[in-house]
């Protein structure tokens, strides 16, 4: 199968906006092999993030099963907040 050729795409054009980075992409049974990677701040998609999972978009769940890498201490925080929001039986 040939490959494609995707780019990554950060909204209009500006003169802080960075260039698109192009990624190759393998279908078939191994994993995609990506010639670069893309590293953002989460303010820059946590509201689309957000706004995807509320609106029960579809892109999103097909998404659901890639690695995403984060700082230690937002995992640590994040783990935290799970342990106080769960329901305390009494």
């Amino acid at each position: 199968m040939a490959q494609r050729h995707l780019r990554v795409y950060y909204g209009p054009e500006s003169d802080s906006a960075p260039a698109a980075t192009p990624l190759r992409i393998h279908r078939g049974d191994s994993e995609p092999n990506y010639t670069d990677r893309v590293t953002v701040p989460l303010r820059e998609i946590l509201s689309t993030l957000a706004e995807a999972v509320e609106r029960r978009r579809g892109w999103v769940e097909d998404f659901a099963d890639d690695d995403v890498t984060i700082s230690t201490d937002l995992y640590e925080v994040i783990l935290a907040y799970q342990h106080y929001q769960q329901p305390t039986s009494r």
